[in-house]
């Protein structure tokens, strides 16, 4: 008698996304794709696209390019390092859940390996349960949401449904805020203790905290913790929100305003961290790393240092284990034969 066949469980690492390359083209379909969800931008829809497509498409996708280009590898910084996070976590989990077909899969919101595609591929070969794993620490409708909303478009179309689960985000997790610690440690370790320590966390527009987004909230509870972990007084640390666009008012305070601040106060030194990442970006790389160290320097701030995001540090792998292992140990129960 053969034994049953093995439960199929996918999960998929998601995050943001990128442009296929640093061109103006591929920026360009990029930013087409990313500003056109209304999660990101909630203009009513047909004045937002006259704004994209007058405004925004022709000038914007030079700048970016030249910009992307600046952090450019043999891929984006984001995908490569997506990509070593799924095959570090795939070994590990397969060699622990040996009782279930276990694949690991990369997706990202915006381009590619794009969600949509990896859940038609997930329908081709029918799967017993799906996990989605959004790697934004801090749940936003901005950026969570948007997959929320891809997994629904691909629901309603599914005959033979696997259960679900969404892991919506880790913003307090011990095991985060411990990574977190520990990266500005090692980092200060080799490059000496700041004056300030500043953790800048993307920004999202006032008006969509006013109606209930907890991603600032959860930005400053993050910051907050790590702090305590690192054992910082008030004054050796602030939290701060980077990369406004537009005109409307963001979530304060904002980074660039903050360091210049601090420039012209004479701060001698600072080290930037970026908490909202998982994975070093075009945003942590090029705004964090050279603009906003071009802007502090210019105005008489001294020594500006940026501190890598959690990328595929080991602590930071343990942590996704970790997250992972609670909800396929629960399928134990249900999946396992």
């Amino acid at each position: 008698m053969s034994s049953p066949a093995k439960a199929k469980v996918t999960i998929i690492l998601a995050n943001l996304g990128t442009p296929d390359a640093p061109t103006i083209p591929a920026v360009r379909r990029f930013l087409k794709q990313f500003l056109s969800d209304q999660r990101v931008i909630e203009i009513p829809k047909p004045i937002w696209q006259i704004i994209l497509r007058l405004f925004i498409l022709p000038f914007r996708p030079k700048r970016v390019s030249q910009a992307y280009a600046q952090v450019w590898g043999e891929d984006s910084p984001m995908r490569e390092i997506l990509l070593q996070q799924v095959n570090t976590v795939k070994t590990h989990l397969t060699q622990l859940y040996p009782q279930f077909e276990l694949n690991v899969v990369p997706a990202m919101t915006y381009g590619n390996p794009n969600i949509q595609q990896v859940l038609a591929r997930v329908s081709e070969q029918p799967q017993d349960h799906v996990i989605l794993f959004p790697l934004f620490p801090q749940y936003s409708a901005t950026s969570t949401a948007p997959l929320y909303d891809a997994l629904a478009k691909w629901v309603v179309k599914q005959r033979n449904l696997p259960g679900l689960s969404i892991i919506r985000d880790y913003y307090q997790h011990p095991l985060f805020i411990q990574a977190l610690a520990q990266s500005v440690r090692d980092y200060q370790a080799v490059h000496g203790q700041p004056e300030k320590l500043l953790m800048s966390f993307h920004g999202i527009p006032q008006p969509y905290a006013d109606k209930g987004d907890p991603y600032a909230d959860r930005c400053r509870i993050t910051g907050q913790l790590v702090a305590q972990a690192l054992g910082l007084s008030a004054e050796q640390y602030a939290i701060s929100f980077q990369s406004r666009f537009g005109k409307q008012e963001w979530i304060k305070p904002y980074t660039d305003v903050l360091l210049e601040d601090w420039a012209k106060q004479g701060v001698k030194s600072v080290q930037v961290m970026s908490p909202a990442f998982s994975a070093d970006c075009l945003e942590t790389l090029e705004e964090l790393a050279i603009e906003n160290a071009e802007t502090f320097k210019s105005l008489g701030g001294g020594s500006y240092r940026y501190i890598p995001a959690l990328n595929s540090r080991e602590d930071h792998l343990r942590l996704l284990n970790s997250l992972l292992q609670a909800n396929l140990d629960a399928l134990t129960q249900t999946l396992a034969h």
